[in-house]
């Protein structure tokens, strides 16, 4: 059985795909399968909707505070069907909804999405991990090279415009405080709350 949705802290999180345009120096999957009390993330498919939502219904969603669209991938990869998924919870519970991105949505599709979120999503978080474009590249290691952090900083702002709650993160392990107060700078200059996240790994 492949893991769709998993409980984690006080959410459900949704395992929409394994793909993603990043290899990130840190990420945490390099070192392990699951997260939380999941079984294995790492996907024999990509679901389709209806098994996605279908997964989602075995959930009491009233226990729970938020769904978050983050597994072994970047969920935009499957923006699409992420955005029917999102319009089937908003459908049948106010439950907020959440997005763990990379942020490079825009060059995965190879057009703005911003837009698309709005009334679907409550909360984009986006990792910014370095505080220049060539830290970025090194750290992050994105397939679309060098103008990757131009781009993600693009998409914050504006998903600023059509999400009510826009985070940027950086990984608490692999930033100084210098860095940390820089990528705040940063933050406040794009419009998003800013958030240092604990490494797990």
């Amino acid at each position: 059985m492949m893991t769709i949705t998993y409980a984690g802290r006080n959410g459900i999180y949704v395992n929409l795909t394994n793909r993603c345009p990043c290899a990130c120096t840190f990420c945490l999957r390099q070192n392990r399968d699951k997260v939380f009390n999941s079984d294995s993330l790492w996907l024999e498919r990509e679901p389709t909707v209806k098994e996605i939502c279908d997964s989602i219904d075995t959930w009491d969603l009233a226990k729970y505070e938020e769904i978050v669209f983050c597994g072994y991938g970047e969920p935009t990869e499957r923006l699409e069907d992420l955005l029917k998924v999102a319009e089937y919870i908003k459908s049948k519970s106010s439950i907020p909804i959440r997005i763990n991105t990379n942020g490079l949505a825009d060059l995965i599709a190879g057009e703005k999405v911003a837009h698309k979120l709005e009334g679907l999503i409550d909360t984009v978080s986006i990792s910014l991990n370095a505080t220049n474009k060539e830290d970025y590249l090194k750290l992050v290691r994105p397939k679309f090279g060098i103008d990757s952090y131009d781009a993600m900083l693009s998409f914050t702002h504006d998903c600023t415009k059509y999400v009510p709650n826009v985070i940027m993160t950086v990984v608490d392990k692999v930033t100084t405080k210098e860095e940390q107060e820089k990528s705040r700078e940063i933050c406040e200059s794009v419009g998003a709350t800013f958030r240092v996240r604990p490494y797990e790994g």
